[in-house]
């Protein structure tokens, strides 16, 4: 055998270091795969919020067309499920509710509002939809409840 003047053979320092990357890879692997699921989780949540709060909207603009549109329940509840169609559990309420163009801060009954309010003033009508979806993470982590309720609202004047 001949003498290099090496203690170690030249494939030694290569298997050493490929060693020390495999034991670094499996220390920071874990780490990893947490951010990476704490991102999507994220992300399905913040995706979750829009959708219930856009369901809310969509609600809302169906019952501001008219008055008709306004109180038909039925109809601002199937407009908001059918835009927040992707998540599962949505629940959707809606009300109508009237103000005096002189006291907007105080409501009032809409079908009484006529001769609530006093002359030259208006009735103006909004629409209110509210929405509720629960979201359960696909990963439970321990410190983090198990679900998160989410909560959309929106208020619109009814055209006149």
């Amino acid at each position: 055998m001949r003498d290099t003047g090496m203690t170690n053979p030249p494939n030694c320092k290569n298997r050493r270091e490929a060693a020390q990357s495999l034991v670094e890879l499996a220390l920071v692997f874990p780490l990893f795969t947490m951010i990476v699921l704490g991102a999507t989780e994220f992300a399905r949540f913040a995706w979750a919020s829009i959708e219930v709060s856009n369901a809310a909207r969509a609600g809302a603009q169906y019952g501001a067309q008219n008055h008709v549109t306004a109180s038909n329940t039925a109809a601002i509840q199937t407009a908001a499920l059918n835009d927040g169609a992707n998540l599962t559990g949505l629940t959707v309420t809606s009300s109508q509710y009237c103000v005096c163009s002189t006291a907007e801060s105080t409501t009032i009954t809409c079908s009484t509002g006529l001769t609530s309010c006093p002359s030259p003033a208006t009735l103006i009508a909004y629409v209110q939809v509210n929405t509720t979806a629960t979201v359960t993470p696909v990963v439970h982590y321990p410190t983090l409840p198990s679900s998160l309720t989410l909560h959309g609202s929106a208020v619109m004047a009814v055209e006149q």
